[in-house]
């Protein structure tokens, strides 16, 4: 129930009881920030009283659970988003990597729709023809995943990408954009829950950005190890705007650049 502020009063029922809907635990999240983004959501929705009604038809109604999911996990990107970061991966990241390997296998973490892991898709083929790459993408909801894997974006999703290179890689469709095969045979998406799954190793570049934002400090340590483990020596990690690792050293990992982290 809630309480005379609003606030959710008995939340470790309610994270247990979402749980068992979605499998998803909020116990990794920051509590108070995700409180205010259920409240806001059931508010909006008519479920101002009690969370029992709105957890009964999370189960009942698909699409409710779909919205409300989407809502918690901030499904929110576009193709080339933070220029200048892809500026450094394009001019510094992959030219270094590529000293000393012949071929790249990378990793877009908690990718969405799947504009991360094209643009990255995007950046090896025009920049770097020639070299062997493999693009994972992976994340927690299965509908934007559908996506990811029909390669159709919206005109929205390219503010900021340059228009050659639009017209280059993308058939344009009424107001509609389709990935062309050229690239969808070097990209592979598929469903993961980032903080309970097992993580595939060998990876010479994993991107994690604007992911964590929400995680607790005790599940961004946790998730920052398991990236580490899962890259290969003088390997990449690539954080978000909004996400500095401090203390990086414990998880053997170094600053090369302003939100790219090497493993040691």
């Amino acid at each position: 129930m809630m309480n005379s502020t609003g606030m959710i009063t008995d939340y470790p029922r309610f994270v247990k009881s979402f749980q068992n809907v979605s499998g998803l635990d909020l116990n990794y999240y920051k509590e108070n920030q995700m409180k205010r983004r259920i409240l806001n959501f059931m508010s909006t929705r008519g479920y101002q009283e009690d969370y029992t009604d709105f957890l009964k038809d999370l189960s009942l109604k698909p699409d409710l659970y779909d919205a409300f999911f989407k809502h918690l996990t901030i499904n929110v990107t576009q193709f080339f988003r933070d220029v200048k970061q892809w500026d450094v991966f394009r001019e510094k990241i992959i030219p270094d990597l590529l000293k000393t390997r012949s071929s790249l296998k990378i990793w877009s973490a908690g990718c969405s729709a799947g504009q991360e892991a094209c643009t990255m898709a995007i950046i090896m083929a025009e920049y770097f023809p020639g070299i062997n790459f493999s693009i994972l993408g992976t994340d927690i909801d299965i509908n934007v995943l559908k996506q990811a894997q029909s390669g159709i974006y919206d005109e929205r999703d390219f503010a900021s990408t340059p228009p050659h290179l639009l017209d280059k890689y993308f058939n344009k469709s009424e107001k509609k954009f389709q990935i062309k095969n050229t690239l969808t045979r070097n990209l592979t998406f598929k469903a993961q829950n980032l903080l309970t799954d097992k993580f595939d190793r060998g990876f010479d570049l994993i991107a994690c950005r604007n992911v964590v934002i929400y995680f607790t400090d005790e599940a961004k340590d946790v998730l920052y190890k398991k990236f580490a483990d899962s890259l290969n020596p003088k390997g990449i990690l690539f954080t978000g705007c909004t996400e500095h690792l401090f203390g990086q050293s414990q998880h053997g990992l170094k600053s090369v650049s302003s939100f790219f982290y090497q493993k040691l």
